[in-house]
């Protein structure tokens, strides 16, 4: 038998099918690529911030190492040992003091601008 011509309806019918279809096909992609790029800046960011936090704590023991050196030396220049702490003590109290007097005009934004940038790449 042969097959009958399509009228307009269902040919109507059949490119919305293939059109919701396309639409569907659409979404799922775009679904998987949102899930995709949220997933790459989890990832960005989780090494990020184990890569600061390992800095930070080699940082740390470094700072401390040469604090107590260079303390050791103003004890040994000032005959007391004691004296040399407390003069480093000291020199990081006059930079704890620029850092409060700085931070809203300098070091605030500057931080601000940098995550942003980081959080936008």
């Amino acid at each position: 038998m042969e097959e009958q011509p399509k009228t307009k309806v269902e040919e109507v019918k059949e490119d919305a099918k293939d059109l919701l279809e396309h639409a569907s096909d659409y979404l799922e992609t775009y679904y998987q690529l949102i899930t995709v790029t949220v997933a790459q800046k989890a990832v960005n960011i989780a090494s990020g911030v184990i890569n600061a936090v390992v800095l930070a704590i080699l940082g740390l023991f470094a700072f401390g190492l040469i604090s107590l050196g260079f303390g050791w030396l103003l004890g040994d220049l000032i005959d007391s040992r004691a004296g040399g702490f407390f003069l480093m003590a000291g020199i990081y109290v006059v930079i704890m003091v620029a850092v409060i007097a700085m931070r809203k005009k300098t070091i605030l934004p500057f931080l601000r601008n940098f995550l942003t940038k980081k959080i936008y790449e």
